[in-house]
């Protein structure tokens, strides 16, 4: 037993103090420490002690308020299958509730004195109200036994009012007329009100399908079959059955099936639905994959490593939908509005009723009795309950297509507050492996052979790979492209064959190594020079020249004589410079921490423009350099991707991974960019400008909305102006407030970010 953490889809919300009350309600119970009820992702995130209470338990105590949880893990089929059920239910519902208001409102608006006519109405209001309208009544009744009330509570009360009134009317009509009063009827009100709600629930929920389909996309992404082999057989199999260790035989075309790697074959691989770069990048044995991603050239041999929800896209898919259910700051003002809105709405509309009664004794009980019911209608707190959870899941869901992962709504939020930003140098500045940057040649050597019909770059490419040394690497990929074969040798197959023998390794110096009778020694000056061979002068100067420029300097000497210089560096990668350069115009300052000397770090932070920096800085440094930062009044954003920056982006107001470092580095931060590009990081901070901006928008038209609209309904405009908002346009202008809140945050999706 212990924590369980689970997110739920909930059928029945309707308005923002739905969400509030299911919160409330299990917040409430014993052994739930976390509840977070998203409006318009219809889930809620439950965080809850499974020895202390059950899933069964909280099923029913969802299942008390009026609303369904629904606990399985649901397929993307099943969930587009429930989605267009649920529409067409809502479209049904509309179309044959205005069949049925149409004529009641031709009947009170301009046949109001044909034979019957009340009870005509009054035939066709009924089944609006207690059939297409049920839900409304329903959610109101179950709500008020736990003394509660919401949007349907409005609803219910209001047409519910409006209906019993008439109804009474029109059965016992004398009743009024005796008292001096005309028995008047608002069955058009309560059968338009139910219509103009359904239509706007229907269009609410069309445009909230929209928010979600950036996650529905990402579920969409992996593949049903897959071929394996097993005991040298191959077999299509589904998806679920596939196991750690399996050999899986991808074709040109194909989809990858699982995370893994590459274990006999090459390729290019499509991986731009998981990291948002449309380049695709070359795989060899030994290279690892993503599952989801696209095989694009040759077919391939992966052994499975991770499965099921094990995989990038399983782990990305769950990152979202919690990021999706969490709560921003900015929504907590909404939500203790929310959760007092209605009970003071109720409040409203009964001061109205008293107020109007006691101050229009002419008009009377209708006159208030109609004011009543427009602000109870009216006041339906829905775009303020949609508000922030819309543009929430639009922008966290646009983040995961461009390759970056938001772990909460609050790192969002923070993050456009940020004023400085401080980066790691290793793997998030600079490529983080050394590079080749320069060759010096001596022109009588370059092109040598052996008998073997090795050049030199093709023997320094047989030496060093059999080095494990991280400069080996580096000289083995760069110098395979250089290797030329002896013009007419057709008794060697391919440059880079040629045999290796003697060969010794001196940690940390260098290495030697025969072939062919040649001597060749790879390594430090100081190794070279000790192991007896010669350095000409000119190579002497172009050495000093090279580690000026913090350059590590490799010999390479054939035969005692040195016949080359390569010189090697953690490059800055391609985009960083400028990814620097627009922080630095967006108003943010940037820092550069390292454990590299002051002459390297120095190095790299002008290469890549930034002004502050650090050289030889410890883990504890790197924290408590943040930590000085902030204290000077800084929003910190923290970059990093080893285990050694994990202190540090612990500390930081945002910890921001890539994606390339470690697994500790990415757990300690609250966004990932999981390419490993810091251009990235411009594109999250813009992406956060906008989300938070268009919170702020739909908040502002929710509170102007409800501000202006609920006095004109309490009717204060009609000393004046004589104006009195009538109940139906209340219904519509309630019902449509919800999905232009809904229609700005779908605005971005179509924001550039570039």
């Amino acid at each position: 037993m212990g924590s369980t953490r689970g997110i739920y889809r909930v059928e029945g919300m309707s308005c923002a103090s739905c969400a509030g009350s299911i919160q409330t309600m299990l917040s409430a119970q014993e052994g739930i420490t976390l509840a977070n009820v998203n409006l318009a992702s219809e889930q809620v995130m439950v965080e809850y002690d499974s020895s202390v209470i059950t899933l069964d338990q909280i099923i029913k105590t969802v299942d008390s308020l009026g609303f369904k949880l629904i606990t399985r893990d649901l397929s993307l089929e099943e969930e587009n299958d429930m989605a267009t059920v649920r529409l067409k239910k809502l479209r049904m519902n509309t179309i044959l509730s205005a069949t049925f208001s149409i004529p009641v409102v031709l009947i009170a608006m301009v046949f109001h004195h044909i034979p019957y006519g009340n009870l005509i109405m009054l035939a066709l209001t009924i089944p609006v109200l207690a059939w297409f309208g049920r839900e409304f009544f329903i959610i109101a009744w179950k709500r008020m036994l736990h003394l509660e009330a919401n949007m349907d509570t409005l609803v219910a009360l209001g047409t519910g009012s409006a209906f019993l009134f008439s109804a009474f009317n029109s059965l016992y009509p004398e009743f009024l007329v005796k008292r001096g009063f005309t028995p008047h009827v608002y069955f058009e009100a309560a059968t338009v009100i139910v219509t103009f709600i359904l239509l706007g629930r229907y269009f609410e929920e069309k445009a909230k399908r929209k928010t979600s389909e950036a996650i529905k996309k990402l579920m969409g992404l992996g593949v049903k079959t897959a071929r394996v082999i097993r005991n040298g057989e191959e077999k299509e199999m589904l998806i679920s059955k596939i196991v750690k260790g399996d050999i899986l035989l991808i074709r040109p075309g194909e989809k990858i099936p699982a995370d893994g790697r590459v274990v006999e074959g090459f390729s290019a691989i499509d991986e731009s639905m998981i990291t948002g770069e449309s380049i695709p990048v070359n795989k060899w044995p030994g290279e690892p994959v993503i599952g989801a991603t696209i095989n694009q050239t040759g077919s391939l041999k992966v052994m499975a490593e991770k499965v099921g929800s094990e995989t990038m896209l399983a782990q990305i898919i769950r990152l979202v939908q919690e990021a999706q259910g969490s709560k921003a700051p900015i929504q907590q003002l909404a939500d203790k509005i929310a959760a007092v809105f209605v009970p003071v709405v109720i409040g409203i509309a009964l001061l109205t009723f008293i107020a109007w009664s006691v101050w229009q004794p002419v008009s009377g009980t209708p006159f208030a009795f109609i004011a009543a019911v427009t602000v109870l209608v009216i006041a339906c707190p829905c775009a303020l309950g949609l508000a922030t959870p819309t543009a929430l899941m639009v922008g966290l869901g646009k983040a995961a297509q461009n390759g970056i992962l938001v772990k909460d709504a609050q790192s969002l939020e923070m993050f456009c507050k940020t004023t400085a930003i401080v980066l790691d140098k290793t793997g998030t500045v600079t490529i983080g492996r050394p590079q080749v940057t320069d060759v010096i040649w001596d022109p009588e050597t370059e092109n040598l052979v052996s008998a073997s019909g090795l050049d030199i770059p093709g023997a320094v490419v047989a030496i060093e790979s059999m080095s494990e040394h991280p400069f080996a690497q580096a000289l083995v990929n760069f110098f395979s492209s250089k290797q030329v074969k002896k013009e007419g040798d057709s008794s060697h197959k391919d440059a880079g064959e040629g045999v290796v023998t003697g060969f010794e390794s001196v940690t940390g110096k260098g290495v030697m190594a025969w072939i062919d009778g040649d001597q060749y020694h790879i390594g430090s000056r100081s190794y070279i020079t000790v192991s007896g061979c010669t350095v000409p002068e000119v190579f002497a100067q172009e050495e000093t020249r090279l580690k000026q420029q913090a350059r590590s300097v490799v010999c390479v000497s054939r035969n005692s004589s040195v016949v080359a210089l390569v010189a090697l560096a953690d490059t800055v990668k391609p985009g960083s410079a400028n990814a620097v350069a627009r922080l630095q115009k967006m108003g943010l300052q940037v820092h550069l921490l390292s454990g590299d000397s002051v002459a390297i770090t120095a190095h790299i932070a002008a290469e890549a423009g930034i002004g502050f920096f650090k050289a030889e800085s410890t883990p504890g440094e790197k924290s408590a350099y943040v930590s000085r930062l902030k204290e000077q009044g800084f929003v910190v954003a923290m970059v990093g991707d080893g285990i050694n920056d994990s202190p540090a982006l612990a500390m930081a107001d945002i910890g921001i991974a890539m994606g390339t470092g470690t697994d500790i580095a990415i757990e300690s931060a609250q966004i990932t960019l999981i390419k490993g590009d810091l251009e990235k990081l411009v594109t999250a901070l813009k992406l956060s400008h906008a989300t938070v901006k268009t919170i702020r928008q739909n908040l502002f038209w929710a509170f102007f909305y409800n501000i202006v609209t609920i006095p004109v309904a309490a009717g204060v405009l009609y000393p004046f102006t004589g104006f009195m908002l009538n109940p139906m346009l209340a219904g519509a202008a309630m019902a449509f407030s919800s999905v232009s809140v809904v229609s700005n945050s779908l605005r971005l999706r179509s924001r550039r970010l570039d």
